[in-house]
């Protein structure tokens, strides 16, 4: 027998140890089954421990590294985690959101909008988003289609890269110097011949965003696609969300920004009132 099977035998009497402390009793069962401790190794994660490393996890599971590192894995590929590439670390996933609705319910900055965000449909016929930052990405917590023919698909629980889309310019914008000094560190790739790569251009990007209260995206995310977007601020101040009109070039033409700009910019603001931000207070930063 190999040292690293004897390890492994190790690993697995040492868990069979530790679940006699399991401060949870459904994990005293001798045989757990894969799905239930994919389930619990997702729960593992809290607001306090949003990365924890195979060792941590196993021994909070109380089951095998060899077994943790399977799991993880697997919920890697299905997008249910995601790792740090700096330190090999996991944290839960952007795909636990396209499983369902219900995530989207607990978060106040959906129930304040959607009515708002119908109207701003209304107004310029056009798909409304509303997005929020995860790490890199922006997640659509709703895209709205256009009632015309002619229209964006719904990218409702999708991620688009942040730094080259109008509503991750906006949460960018909100980010501290030292976040977006981190957020810099994350690779940019080019979607189209239009995608602003450069440092120094993404910098003058949100500081422009930060004068003006919008971004514009002409075609720098995907092509043939424009887009206005606005930040929505807390009751602290605080960026946590964005608000976007995005259409088909051929139809949302850059002569119509500066009519959609302020319905954009007036929505992004109702919104924020909502959620108890007031315009004369100071923003966070």
């Amino acid at each position: 027998m190999t040292e690293e099977a004897n390890g492994e035998q190790r690993e697995e009497a040492t868990a069979a140890r530790r679940k006699e402390t399991n401060r949870n009793p459904r994990r005293d069962s001798s045989r757990l089954s894969s799905v239930t401790t994919a389930i619990h190794l997702l729960k593992t994660f809290t607001e306090e421990d949003v990365e924890l490393g195979i060792s941590e996890l196993a021994k909070r599971l109380n089951v095998a590294k060899s077994t943790v590192h399977r799991l993880a894995g697997a919920l890697l590929d299905e997008g249910l985690l995601q790792q740090n590439p700096e330190n090999g670390r996991y944290s839960l996933g952007i795909g636990l959101f396209a499983l369902g609705s219900m995530v989207r319910a607990r978060l106040d900055v959906t129930s304040e909008s959607k009515h708002i965000l119908n109207a701003l449909r209304e107004q310029t016929q056009e798909n409304v988003r509303l997005a929020v930052l995860e790490r890199a990405s922006v997640v659509f917590l709703h895209d709205f289609e256009s009632p015309q023919t002619l229209r964006l698909r719904s990218g409702t629980g999708q991620a688009r890269p942040a730094f080259c889309t109008a509503e991750g310019l906006c949460l960018i914008s909100g980010l501290r110097e030292q976040q977006l000094v981190n957020f810099l560190t994350y690779p940019r790739t080019a979607r189209t011949d239009k995608t602003i790569t450069d440092e120094d251009e993404l910098r003058a990007r949100i500081s422009r965003v930060k004068r003006h209260g919008y971004a514009i995206e002409d075609e720098e995310c995907d092509e043939g696609t424009r887009c206005i977007a606005a930040p929505i601020h807390n009751g602290d101040g605080r960026i946590v969300a964005a608000v976007g009109v995005a259409g088909p070039r051929v139809r949302m033409r850059k002569a119509d920004f500066p009519k959609i700009a302020p319905l954009v910019v007036e929505a992004a603001e109702t919104i924020s009132e909502r959620m108890g931000y007031s315009r004369t207070q100071p923003i966070y930063i």
